[in-house]
């Protein structure tokens, strides 16, 4: 019986080591890697809009806000420089809805909102219907970095920005004749429209195709993980609508545990859904990849909904993905390793 016993133990112990031994090694980060993945808007983009021209323009300014961040991340410097320099880029480009390029809401104003995010320590700042602060991610960072709060909106926003030496400018900096037809166009009825639904209104072609919120994702050397987003919301938005860039959790999450996420979209949906924090969970608690629980929130929960958009990750190993619901979304992406990419329409990969 003993002998019996002991032939059991024996097989068992030696089950336990190979599975043991032949158990798959999750992957790792390369030591002193780092990677920066940026977006600029998702939505209606077809090809039929959009002339090689213009694809150029879309082209080169992703190119140079990849470049931005890519070089501070190159020089040992911290993913929330890195994405904070990538993100300024493109809000002081007219082609995105965000900082220059920020669209009007039903009063003929603008109202931006900026969220930043720091996966090593969860500190977040965000700032929400600001309308004189050029970068409104610089004011984010500014409420991540020099108070105790998360979110500022408003004229409390703008002030404490100004205490700090953020660049303030009169309204008139973000004034675009077409953005204002924009809005001229839907102005009295109750519709609003997302970063690219623009593209064609009433089988009208605009030409100025200046849409897009922009977000930015990137992990450092050390392995820190840190997000960005900053948006000029929906044309003939109302009553100081506030969407999901600024809400932590909706639309920016950054956690070293998981990954770094900015979305865009239909803010209301990624609000509802807290989809960037729901995306981080499914690979926390269910272990799923990055691909498995984009999909997931996109396509089985915000989809369902009514709700289109795209998100941007970086995950803890370095590893960039991403994925959108809509026609296209304006992306991109740079890692240490020599691979990069920029994209627009539909998904290739």
């Amino acid at each position: 019986m003993k002998k019996y016993i002991f032939t059991i133990i024996s097989i068992l112990l030696f089950i336990s080591c190979e599975t043991t031994s032949t158990k798959k090694e999750p992957p790792k980060r390369a030591p002193n890697s780092f990677a920066i993945v940026i977006h600029g808007g998702a939505g209606g983009i077809k090809r039929k809009y959009i002339n090689k021209e213009q694809q150029k323009a879309y082209t080169q300014k992703l190119e140079e806000a990849l470049n931005a961040g890519y070089t501070i991340l190159e020089n040992g410097g911290i993913s929330l420089d890195a994405i904070q320099a990538a993100i300024n880029i493109m809000e002081d480009s007219p082609l995105f809805n965000a900082g220059k390029g920020a669209v009007y809401n039903s009063e003929g104003n603008q109202e931006m909102d900026a969220a930043i995010m720091d996966g090593k320590t969860l500190n977040a700042g965000a700032v929400a219907g600001v309308n004189h602060i050029k970068n409104p991610i610089l004011a984010a960072r500014i409420v991540m970095d020099s108070s105790k709060h998360v979110l500022l909106s408003g004229k409390g926003a703008e002030i404490m920005a100004k205490k700090y030496g953020i660049e303030m400018v009169d309204s008139s900096y973000f004034f675009t004749e077409k953005r204002l037809n924009q809005l001229r166009k839907i102005q009295g009825k109750e519709e609003i429209q997302l970063d690219h639904t623009a593209f064609l209104i009433k089988n009208e072609l605009i030409d100025d195709h200046k849409y897009g919120t922009v977000g930015a994702v990137a992990i450092d050397k050390n392995g820190n993980i840190a997000a960005g987003t900053s948006t000029g919301g929906m044309t003939n938005k109302k009553y100081g609508r506030i969407g999901d860039v600024p809400i932590i959790g909706a639309g920016t999450y950054a956690n070293n545990l998981t990954c770094g996420i900015s979305a865009t979209g239909t803010g209301e949906y990624f609000i509802r859904t807290v989809a960037a924090h729901e995306v981080s969970s499914l690979m926390y608690y269910k272990n799923a990849t990055a691909k498995e629980a984009l999909h997931e929130v996109l396509f089985n929960q915000i989809g369902p909904l009514g709700g289109r958009g795209g998100m941007i990750l970086i995950d803890k190993n370095g590893d960039v993905s991403w994925d959108f619901n809509s026609t296209g979304m304006f992306r991109g992406y740079k890692k240490s390793d020599g691979d990069s990419k920029i994209e627009i329409f539909e998904k290739t990969e």
